[in-house]
């Protein structure tokens, strides 16, 4: 007779022993967009977006479970997790899944994964090939995931991101229209941003610096005239 262990008692593990990427170019696109994902919702406390985090959908099987390269699930607070346990998440499913592909994919891998999400509610996944610059989308539709027929141009619903595929890369932009960037890119424009507020604050200084010297002429003029007799302040 097998022991059934109580729920309380099993291990949901924090790692699965994968790695997160198989080469640099995975790795790159995975970060990407874990983090214009989070820039985009900085300020929502209630959207939680994580990368190569396991999910555990049921409560009582550790062997279930996925790690989404990158996974958005709006209506969780920010935090940081050791795992994504649905049911201590008021059982909400992460409602939109990134995979980004490297040449060690395996088809039978993919299929596994598009049944996982499928099953177990995301309502948007989307599979990127870096090397091939081939984007694949799905969107929920009852308990089916049906793939988007023109993915190139489209706008996620969920995340108001829209995809571009071009000849050599994926451009994806943001709800205001901006491009994401890369983390070279946001730490240059930062850099780009701090540098003009230190102009600014040149300007500011010596801007004042130049007053102080004229409201110090001007007082020292006024102690002469009043040394000569002359009230200065007087028309």
């Amino acid at each position: 007779m097998v022991q059934q262990l109580p729920k309380t008692d099993i291990v949901y593990p924090d790692g699965d022993g994968q790695p997160m990427s198989d080469n640099t170019l995975q790795f790159q696109w995975i970060v990407n967009i874990k983090e214009n994902l989070e820039a985009i919702y900085a300020n929502d406390p209630n959207v939680f977006v994580a990368g190569d985090l396991l999910w555990y959908p049921v409560e009582g099987s550790n062997s279930i479970r996925q790690a989404p390269d990158a996974m958005i699930a709006f209506g969780r607070p920010k935090g940081d997790r050791s795992s994504y346990m649905q049911w201590k998440e008021g059982d909400i499913a992460p409602q939109v899944v990134f995979e980004i592909l490297s040449p060690g994919n395996r088809g039978g891998e993919l299929a596994k994964k598009f049944q996982f999400y499928q099953r177990y509610g995301v309502q948007e996944y989307y599979v990127y090939d870096p090397d091939d610059v081939e984007l694949i989308g799905w969107q929920r539709a009852g308990q089916y995931l049906e793939v988007i027929e023109d993915v190139n141009g489209w706008t996620s619903p969920l995340l108001k991101v829209r995809f571009v595929v071009q000849p050599d890369t994926l451009e994806i932009y943001r709800p205001d229209g901006e491009p994401f960037l890369s983390l070279t890119d946001t730490r240059r424009e930062r850099d780009a941003a701090q540098q003009e507020r230190d102009a600014a604050q040149q300007e500011r200084d010596a801007a004042q610096q130049e007053r102080n010297i004229a409201q110090a002429k001007a007082e020292r003029l006024a102690a002469r005239l009043r040394e000569l007799g002359i009230d200065p302040t007087e028309a």
